[in-house]
């Protein structure tokens, strides 16, 4: 008698593209075998041993990362492409449908990158109406300002985290901002930027007016099921989020609402499978897409929906269409409060950091995160990349958790004083 046993089922084996150390820690805690892509710079030891194989370059070049990628997948197949990282998205969903994995395509992934092209889309369906355009002179700011009328925005038809938007309030400003616009051209690194003509030309729209929220979703063949709802607080110059809450205070009816809404949206581009994070405008005229993205939240969100609600959605995103874990079958409940409020000092060069220790001693708090030291420089708030870090708080309700927060931050104490 044959008393060997049968092999083992081989592990799912997946590439993550971009991302963290602890995302992909969380890959092989699922169990799947990892192929991680990165930039070299950004992989080191600590990700050894949750990494079966590396490939180190700039994932933005498709020329040079397929080919690795075919070949790897000749001789050990892969599952899925995935990435949890705005500028992985893209290059995930070329590998997928290079190699017919399956996953979103990246029609859907383009149509929610380049805002212009997702306004068209809602447009023509029909979806959440806001007059918007695409331009790139004066001229055309002029024209939509006539057409629609002030307050407008601009902002850049590409990326993320709050960079390059501009409130146009009067006629002076209508006459400015394409030339502003045009001056942040060279601002940011390479790697800031998701695409390198992004100051080439800007997307025009109505100023929505209202309280601004975020929708976390899971969806699952389709199925679209809201996770969490996040209520957001901005401040700066600009639109940067300084805060985040969960669970939104909005009233259900106007959460209901916004659900609906983002699941026409998700449907109106095609996202079938995985996390989304969708911006929506709470106005008079009812809720608005702002802008939507295939992950999870970035500034923390995924893990206060992990404290407020109890899901991991950054598991999900990684686990998405392999069938290892069992989709909610619907919205969760919330078991509590939890908020993020995010450290703006004075710009200046930092003299000293106070209150960390007794900060992280507090009952209340689930994370202090310090991104600067004595001697560090603290630039304007302008985009996310210029926090000066953030308090993370547990609560037993929302409120409770962002007074919380707000107490822990403002005892974090960050001197600056002059640069020179």
């Amino acid at each position: 008698m044959d008393t060997a046993q049968p092999p083992a089922p081989a592990r799912p084996r997946v590439l993550v593209v971009g991302g963290t150390l602890a995302q992909v820690r969380k890959a092989r805690e699922l169990g799947l075998d990892v192929v991680h892509v990165q930039y070299p710079d950004a992989y080191d030891r600590g990700h050894w041993p949750y990494v079966d194989q590396a490939l180190l370059l700039d994932y933005g070049d498709a020329g040079r990362l397929l080919p690795l990628v075919r070949a790897l997948h000749a001789a050990y197949p892969l599952r899925a492409a995935v990435s949890l990282f705005e500028l992985g998205l893209l290059p995930a969903a070329r590998i997928n449908e290079a190699l017919g994995l399956g996953g979103e395509s990246v029609e859907t992934v383009e149509l929610l990158l380049d805002k212009g092209r997702m306004r068209g889309r809602l447009a023509a369906r029909g979806v959440s109406p806001v007059a918007a355009a695409v331009g790139r002179t004066a001229a055309d700011v002029r024209e939509f300002a006539a057409a629609h009328g002030l307050p407008m925005i601009v902002k850049p038809v590409r990326e993320s985290g709050s960079l390059g938007v501009f409130h146009v309030r009067d006629r002076e400003d209508v006459e400015s901002v394409a030339a502003r616009f045009r001056s942040l051209d060279g601002a940011w690194s390479a790697r800031d930027l998701a695409d390198a003509g992004s100051f080439e030309e800007f997307l025009m729209e109505e100023y929505l007016e209202g309280p601004e929220i975020s929708v976390e979703t899971l969806s699952f063949d389709g199925r679209h099921v809201v996770v969490a709802v996040t209520d957001k607080e901005t401040g700066g110059a600009g639109f940067v989020e300084v805060g985040h809450t969960q669970p939104s205070a909005a009233p259900p009816g106007v959460l209901g609402d916004a659900a609906r809404l983002v699941a026409e949206f998700l449907d109106a581009v095609g996202l079938r499978n995985g996390p989304g994070h969708t911006e929506v405008k709470l106005t008079a005229r009812g809720p608005r897409i702002v802008e939507s993205h295939n992950r999870v939240g970035g500034d923390r969100i995924a893990e206060l929906t992990r404290i407020a609600y109890g899901v991991d959605m950054e598991r999900y995103a990684l686990a998405a269409g392999l069938g290892i874990l069992e989709p909610p079958a619907a919205a969760p409940e919330p078991r509590g409060g939890a908020a993020v409020r995010f450290l703006t000092p004075e710009p200046g060069r930092v003299v000293e950091v106070t209150g960390a220790d007794e900060v992280r001693a507090d009952p209340a708090c689930v994370e202090l995160h310090l991104g600067v030291r004595a001697g560090s420089v603290v630039s304007p708030l302008t985009w996310n990349e210029d926090k000066a870090g953030h308090v993370l708080a547990r609560g037993a309700t929302a409120a409770e958790a962002a007074a919380h927060a707000r107490r822990l931050a403002a005892a974090v104490g960050i001197r600056t004083g002059p640069v020179g």
